[in-house]
């Protein structure tokens, strides 16, 4: 009698991740949706005509970037656009007429912004990715490169937002299930509305079974999170 109470129990939990409603595909991303600079991100700055001041800076924690005229340049939280039309203004402050383009390469984006991941207990593979977003004078933009590693179970994971991302692109990034994940009993938790709902996922269908209808869309700020198996 003790036995069946105690797997009575352990099936309890184990169904706890399947009481949410599936995540249908049909979320959209907002139309105003643009890349936001964030810490870490490499700024390259190009001023047309004056390659002795055009440079390139790393984003600090702070948020700020310095350049060789101007100090402590509000980066974070800003597009590319906006980053440039800011230094456009300081800089005719010392040249005339300035053009300036900004490409954003080696991109981690605003912490609002990035994709979060909870696995718990096992281990990740290791994953990858990378890339960047610009813009300037004209409407001009350009892309980067960049690289990055998996972690270990237990370990949160952030990535940035890439337009179109799915949750096959997640997954290849993260490196696959751990070995004890119940891919099925994954949860995601996103903003809609101004309100966080959590939506059951089938991560174990699509991965292992090919089945597309699971490859659901990932949005900006979205967090996924991964249980071990109870069994």
């Amino acid at each position: 009698m003790k036995k069946i109470g105690v797997f009575i129990f352990c099936c309890a939990i184990a169904l706890t991740g399947c009481g949410y409603p599936p995540l249908n595909d049909e979320s959209e991303l907002p139309s105003d949706y643009t890349y936001l600079i964030g810490p870490g991100d490499s700024v390259q700055i190009f001023v047309w005509g004056y390659p002795e001041i055009s440079t390139t800076a790393t984003v600090r924690p702070d948020g700020k970037i310095t350049t060789p005229l101007v100090n402590d340049v509000e980066a974070v939280g800003r597009t590319p656009y906006q980053l440039a039309r800011e230094m456009e203004v300081i800089l005719g402050e010392f040249v005339r007429d300035p053009q300036v383009a900004i490409i954003v390469g080696g991109f981690q984006g605003v912490f609002e912004q990035q994709v979060r991941v909870i696995q718990t207990g096992s281990g990740f593979g290791g994953g990858g990715g990378g890339g960047g977003f610009g813009g300037g004078g004209g409407g001009g933009g350009g892309f980067g490169g960049g690289s990055g590693g998996g972690g270990s179970g237990g370990q949160p994971q952030a990535f940035p937002y890439k337009t179109g991302m799915t949750l096959l692109d997640l997954m290849i990034q993260i490196g696959g299930l751990g070995i004890y994940s119940d891919g099925n009993r994954a949860s995601i938790i996103r903003e809609i509305d101004g309100e966080k709902k959590q939506f059951g996922l089938r991560i174990d269908d699509l991965l292992q079974e090919g089945d597309l209808s699971a490859n659901v869309k990932i949005m900006p700020g979205d967090i996924l999170i991964i249980p071990d198996s109870f069994f």
